[in-house]
């Protein structure tokens, strides 16, 4: 008997013997109760021999009638009580019966205050049993948290969900195809069996936020065919204590029970911190948690037919005890897409959409260096919603460069009002890194120079190189340090005061000049040598602060060769603005007229041409985003630096 029938055999079970014992109780007044008269035996008698009695009920030594209508004054109900004598009440009941009386006993020989008894004693009990059945339903529905808290909460995926595969995903081939070999394992498993290889227990994906690690994971989802569970890290520990080791086994449990089967942990650096790394010691619950993750995955108990998948931006933090073989067995960078990676992923999110005939994947691919595909696919909505605004039927080159310009230096804030002495500070200081980063051999190119505010920044030049970049010169360094000085060089030399704008350019010069003295060798004083810690990429290895093993001799050395290499390039930078003043003047005078200029626009004021007619807008062939910005704004909060999402450099 389900719960649904208990229960509707409980409450009118209630319900009547909540009746009867207010009956047995005479709570419930019987033919008027309180409106009864009583009259004596003998009247009783005679009344009976009379006609005058019409019905009645013998119950517990009393009589209770009610008269005929010829009873003349009496009328209504009545009652009395018996004499204890047997003869007395066999007499009664012959004369009841001589004169047609309609009367009766109880039909059973149980007194209504046994039944009263009875049922008293029965309602606590059938309380009890209706509260417990209610709980327990409220349990397996999950909506009673107190019941399923040592459940897991992973969701198995289900045919509603939008089915994702492999050709949804791209630009992380490399990626794909180690998880490719997960899928086919579990379509034809016996292909490998017979070489005598084993499929690896658990795939780590590894990267930084927004390349495609959970789009992978439901791509297998998608391939597999199999049933999928995921969860979150966070999902599994929670204020009590024991709940998160619980909930491990318990979706471990279900997933041998649907074997072979899938599990994904998205975020698992919420549960697989590294024991003991804790200031003072440890997290009791989380690491109990974590080592029932890890019996379950490579315990004593062979759990085959189970493949676990994981994904985190910071494998720095797992305990070692994930990581090795026979766990997560098989590590998957997921990085920031080449130049291909990218053409292939806008072609998968330009796919479907009205583009103009004129718009190219590969352009625009080649304009993005280190963008993640999560960055891809908001540069691409961005320009929908733009082209939209506009009530245009297709997206447009213009609406893709506005949409480049609102992803690296936010929107364009026209509400922002300056007089025209900012703006010409604010040229200069943009001009002077134009033309330093178009000049210098080893500098990216400039692909954009204005001077309308965008997000919390006041102007903005963008330089971008040729193609991705993964090792960087020390001169490439050095004539990126002399564009970012360009700016400050330019108020310098035309105002004779500087401002507040180049406080983000000198922190990413004192940056790069650092980096070269202190990690990369390129110090000629001190030498190939590493002095502190190496921070490194966050994503892809530890992060830890920055260890002195230096003597405080050597740190002056590091001060003032990193002084030197700025104090250089300001001084280099500003011969190159001296020996172009004039070019520097009629740029700024046409930036000032028009309040951006495009490359082509800009190469031709530099070869001292006039300024031409403006055109359409061209996707440039090069790209990367800003390495030089403008934040003149006069208050510190205001002062943001703008995204720089060059290639990391080894």
């Amino acid at each position: 008997m389900n719960t649904n029938k208990i229960l509707r055999f409980l409450v009118p079970f209630i319900v009547l013997a909540t009746v009867l014992y207010l009956v047995g109780n005479h709570r419930i007044p019987f033919m008027g109760g309180d409106t009864l008269k009583s009259v004596p035996y003998s009247q009783f008698v005679d009344d009976v021999e009379n006609g005058w009695v019409s019905s009645g009920e013998i119950d517990k030594g009393t009589f209770k009638g009610v008269y005929a209508a010829n009873a003349g004054q009496r009328s209504g109900g009545f009652t009395v009580e018996l004499p204890d004598n047997p003869q007395i009440m066999r007499d009664l009941d012959k004369n009841l019966r001589d004169h047609h009386v309609n009367f009766k006993y109880p039909k059973s020989p149980i007194s209504d205050s046994t039944w009263a008894m009875i049922v008293t004693g029965l309602l606590p009990l059938g309380a009890v049993i209706f509260i417990w059945l209610f709980f327990l339903r409220q349990a397996q529905s999950g909506g009673n948290q107190a019941m399923s808290f040592g459940r897991s909460k992973a969701k198995r995926l289900t045919d509603s969900v939008p089915k994702v595969t492999f050709d949804d995903v791209a630009g992380v081939e490399e990626a794909k195809q180690e998880l490719e070999e997960v899928v086919e394992f579990l379509k034809n498993a016996k292909k490998f069996q017979a070489l005598g290889a084993k499929i690896p227990k658990g795939v780590l994906l590894l990267g930084p936020p927004g390349c495609g690690k959970t789009m992978l994971a439901r791509a297998i989802a998608g391939e597999a065919g199999v049933p999928f569970f995921h969860i979150s890290g966070s999902d599994f520990v929670e204020m009590f204590v024991g709940v998160g080791a619980s909930r491990v086994r318990d979706l471990f449990d279900t997933a041998k029970a649907n074997r072979p089967s899938l599990i994904f942990i998205d975020e698992i650096d919420a549960v697989g911190r590294q024991r003991g790394a804790g200031m003072g010691g440890g997290h009791d619950e989380r690491e109990q948690t974590l080592n029932q993750l890890l019996v379950e995955m490579d315990g004593f108990d062979q759990n085959s037919g189970v493949i676990m998948i994981a994904a985190t931006n910071r494998p720095d933090v797992l305990d070692p005890a994930l990581l090795r073989p026979g766990r997560f067995d098989r590590h998957v960078t997921v990085d920031t897409p080449d130049a291909k990676g990218r053409e292939a992923i806008l072609e998968v999110h330009l796919r479907g959409k009205p583009i103009a005939e004129d718009v190219s994947a590969h352009a625009l691919a080649r304009r993005t260096p280190g963008f993640s595909g999560a960055d891809l696919a908001n540069l691409v909505n961005e320009a929908a919603l733009l082209a939209a605004r506009k009530d245009k039927t297709r997206i447009e080159i213009p609406d893709f460069n506005e949409s480049v310009d609102r992803v690296v230096a936010g929107p364009e804030r026209k509400s922002r009002i300056m007089n025209d002495q900012i703006r010409e500070r604010i040229a200069y200081h943009e001009v002077g890194h134009a033309i330093v980063g178009e000049l210098l051999p080893n500098a990216n190119p400039v692909h954009k120079i204005s001077i309308l505010p965008r997000g919390r920044a006041l102007g903005y030049t963008m330089q971008y190189p040729t193609e991705d970049k993964y090792l960087t010169t020390r001169q490439e360094f050095l004539d990126d340090i002399c564009a970012l000085l360009a700016g400050r060089v330019a108020e310098e030399a035309v105002y004779g005061e500087v401002t507040t704008g180049a406080s983000n350019d000198f922190e990413r010069a004192t940056a790069i000049a650092r980096a070269m003295v202190c990690e990369y060798g390129m110090s000629e004083r001190l030498g190939t040598v590493v002095l502190g810690t190496r921070h490194g990429n966050p994503f892809l290895g530890r992060d830890w602060n920055e260890e002195r093993n230096y003597s405080e001799t050597i740190a002056v050395e590091i001060d003032k060769e990193v002084r030197s290499i700025i104090d250089d390039c300001y001084a280099r930078s500003r011969q190159i603005l001296f020996d172009n003043r004039t070019k520097m003047d009629e740029i700024v005078r046409v930036l000032l007229e028009k309040e951006s200029l495009e490359r082509e626009e800009f190469i031709v004021l530099m070869e001292g041409a006039k300024a031409p007619e403006p055109s359409k807008p061209l996707v440039a062939p090069t790209g990367a985003p800003p390495i030089t910005g403008d934040n003149s704004s006069n208050t510190p909060e205001q002062r943001r630096p703008l995204p720089n999402l060059r290639p990391e450099t080894a």
